[in-house]
């Protein structure tokens, strides 16, 4: 059965982290990320950062944790 509160895309807030506790180490990633591919990110309102960098940056960030998440489950 379809639920729309498990669904993300319907989400008024698309920037929930499911596990809270990971909130810290995604902020650093993402400011890791960031600093790696030469986008100035400041802490709080980015709004004024393009949509193309600030794609870069999640795209890097979720690229990042399936390399992670597979290196886990491969044991190395």
């Amino acid at each position: 059965m379809y639920n729309a509160n498990n669904n993300a895309s319907s989400s008024s807030n698309s920037n929930r982290v499911n596990v809270p506790e990971a909130r810290a180490a995604l902020d650093n990633m993402k400011f890791e990320i960031a600093s790696e591919l030469g986008i100035n990110l400041k802490q709080g309102y980015n709004g004024d950062l393009p949509s193309r960098q600030a794609g870069y940056i999640g795209g890097y960030m979720v690229k990042r944790m399936i390399e992670q998440q597979e290196r886990q489950m491969s044991g190395k």
